[in-house]
């Protein structure tokens, strides 16, 4: 649904049950180049104000387009969440390098350099 107050004012309204408070102002701030953009809601509505700068032209389907994208990149967010927690998970241990033995230990300060410069996956 959208509204028109005058030629450069637009006043767009999204349900609240279709769309995330996410999803609106990511939308919303993909227009912030060509409209300064004023957000409210009301009971059952995402309410969006766009005064259009300059000479920028901004049509519903548009913002309504960018609404639906935001909203299917929220699913997929939703529906990978764990996976992209494992994946790092996984990726920072095994980055872990193993505490030393008691018999690994050195009490002393001298160091060769080939055995702090060496790769840990050459073991």
């Amino acid at each position: 649904m959208s509204e028109y107050n005058d030629e450069n004012s637009i006043t767009f309204k999204f349900s609240k049950t279709l769309y995330t408070k996410e999803a609106l102002i990511k939308s919303a701030y993909s227009f912030t180049d060509r409209a300064y953009i004023h957000l409210d809601a009301d009971i059952d509505n995402f309410i969006v104000c766009m005064s259009i700068k300059d000479s920028n032209t901004i049509e519903f389907k548009e913002f309504e387009n960018e609404m639906l994208a935001q909203m299917a990149r929220h699913v997929v967010y939703e529906q990978t969440k764990d996976l992209r927690k494992l994946m790092v998970a996984r990726a920072f241990a095994s980055t872990i390098v193993g505490q030393p033995t008691d018999t690994e230990i050195v009490n002393d300060d001298t160091h060769d350099v080939d055995d702090v410069l060496k790769n840990w996956f050459d073991e």
